[in-house]
C-alpha cells in the first residue's frame, strides 16, 4: 500500500500499488481543477492538461511518463521549471509513497523559463 500526502489539503490517503493518482484524489474529495476547469476537463484522458500537479517527494514512485502526458505538458507554459516535478495526475500511476503539490502556480521565475 502507497501513501499520497497532498500538501495544500492536509490530508494523506492510503492507496494500492499501482492506483491512478486522479481517481484516488477525486475519490478523497481533493479538488485537482482548478476554476472553469471543475466541468471543462478530459475526464482523466490526458489532453487538457487542467490536472496537472508537483509531486514533491517520491518522483521514482510513480510510473514514468508517457508519449501523451510529455506532448500535452510540453505545450503548457506551467512545465517551464519544473519539468523534473510536474506530472499529469490523470496519467500517473502510483507505485510508493508520494508527497503532491495539486493546482501549481506557475513558475515566472524559474532558472529555466527564460532560456
Amino acid at each position: 500500500m502507497a501513501i499520497i500526502k497532498f500538501v495544500n489539503e492536509k490530508k494523506e490517503i492510503q492507496v494500492p500499488d499501482g492506483s491512478n493518482l486522479r481517481r484516488e484524489a477525486l475519490r478523497a474529495g481533493v479538488a485537482l481543477y482548478p476554476g472553469i476547469n471543475k466541468i471543462v476537463n478530459c475526464h482523466g484522458l490526458g489532453s487538457c492538461g487542467s490536472c496537472r500537479v508537483l509531486v514533491t517527494k517520491g518522483m521514482d514512485h510513480t510510473s514514468p511518463m508517457g508519449f501523451i502526458e510529455k506532448t500535452r505538458l510540453g505545450m503548457s507554459m506551467a512545465y517551464i521549471g519544473n519539468e523534473d516535478k510536474m506530472r499529469l495526475a490523470c496519467q500517473t500511476e502510483v507505485n510508493g509513497d508520494i508527497e503532491v503539490t495539486t493546482t501549481p502556480s506557475m513558475n515566472w521565475f524559474g532558472e529555466n523559463f527564460f532560456s
